[in-house]
């Protein structure tokens, strides 16, 4: 859901791609990037374009043709990290999970060290499944074996602590129209100094010129020409962080954090469970399996033309066996999380399924107060 002062701030005039407003706003949104990414990283810029571009420009910029990448997967976002790494020319060597199993600390640490790559690539907050993967394990071997690390934090940037700098992560990469409550078409970034230098030393040209980080860094930083941004989406943008900072990133983690276990204390309740093992869920995507006999596309045929809500099912191995419901950014309320629990009791209940005890009693009481 788009918050209401970033629908205003989509309304502003424009100005120039070369404007020096827009290198003022460019300016706001590297500062408060830092913040949200929780790094003291100088190179934090918005790639034009949606997350999926923030992923290509990681991989195109850091696996180069004849290297070693090393990628953990264990889910659709995974597998598509290391199918842009392939098309690089990298080596990809995997580590792979059934879709929502977690990766054992130890097993990562070994596959790293045995593999010695010069980058190694995971999803921190896999939205395919709901699940959120540990950061440190496999940051800590990649910096034995001199490896770069990269993060995609698509779904877990300003509803998720993240902690860049803390977890040793050197390139990260998310969207605006999840945690920021902004529209799509930004996929925000941030590289360490760390990185940066290998890049610097690069030997061969990166193979994408539109996505070529120091192409970016001379247009961002330095004013020259490279392509036509958006000034409206950086208004947008700016004003979804300066959101995050006025409420203070660690209150909004819990927030989401908050009205995740919530949802879950519902779901639960109604006779559901969760896809993804507590302790290794998403706060801001929930995937509840679908109770058998259901048919989850009735199920989401129902809330969209009886209630307007949209959910999203399961795809590849998880098609048709789990609901995927995000209640991130400025959707995160806790009126939200009863009124989707309540809108997903009545789906159920059109096709026969019984819940086994009141939802929302278990969600107030969790939240620890009626709303």
């Amino acid at each position: 859901m788009v918050a209401p002062r970033v629908y205003e701030a989509l309304s502003q005039p424009l100005v120039g791609h070369l404007d020096p407003y827009f290198f003022e706003l460019s300016e706001q949104v590297r500062s408060l990037l830092g913040h949200v990414y929780s790094t003291k990283n100088e190179f934090n810029i918005a790639v034009s374009g949606t997350g999926s571009s923030g992923m290509e420009a990681a991989v195109a910029n850091f696996a180069e043709p004849g290297v070693k990448f090393a990628l953990l997967t264990n889910g659709f976002f995974g597998d598509r990290i290391g199918e842009m790494a392939r098309r690089q020319g990298a080596g990809v060597a995997r580590l792979a999970k059934n879709w929502g199993e977690p990766f054992d600390p130890q097993e990562a640490r070994e596959f790293i060290r045995r593999e010695r790559p010069r980058v190694v690539a995971f999803v921190q907050a896999e939205t395919s499944t709901g699940m959120f993967n540990d950061a440190r394990p496999i940051s800590e071997a990649a910096h034995e074996v001199d490896a770069l690390v990269i993060a995609d934090c698509v779904t877990s940037l300003g509803g998720m602590p993240v902690r860049v700098d803390e977890n040793g992560i050197d390139i990260a990469y998310s969207c605006t129209q999840k945690g920021l409550s902004c529209p799509p078409g930004l996929s925000p970034m941030t590289v360490s100094p760390r990185a940066l230098e290998r890049l610097r030393a690069r030997k061969s040209t990166v193979q994408s010129w539109y996505l070529d980080l120091l192409l970016l860094e001379g247009y961002y930083f330095g004013h020259k020409y490279h392509h036509t941004a958006s000034a409206t989406m950086l208004y947008a943008l700016r004003e979804g962080l300066a959101l995050i900072a006025e409420e203070g990133v660690e209150n909004g983690w819990e927030r989401h954090r908050r009205n995740h276990l919530a949802f879950v204390s519902g779901i639960e309740a109604m006779g559901l469970r969760m896809h993804v093992a507590e302790g290794h869920r998403l706060w801001t995507l929930n995937t509840p399996c679908v109770p058998e006999g259901v048919d989850d596309a009735r199920v989401r045929q129902y809330l969209l033309q009886e209630r307007g809500m949209e959910i999203a099912g399961g795809f590849g191995p998880l098609a048709g066996k789990v609901f995927r419901i995000g209640l991130m950014g400025h959707g995160s309320t806790a009126e939200n999380v009863l009124m989707v629990l309540e809108a997903l009791e009545s789906a159920l209940k059109q096709q026969g399924y019984k819940p086994a005890g009141d939802s929302r009693a278990a969600a107030e009481k969790s939240l620890g107060a009626t709303v």
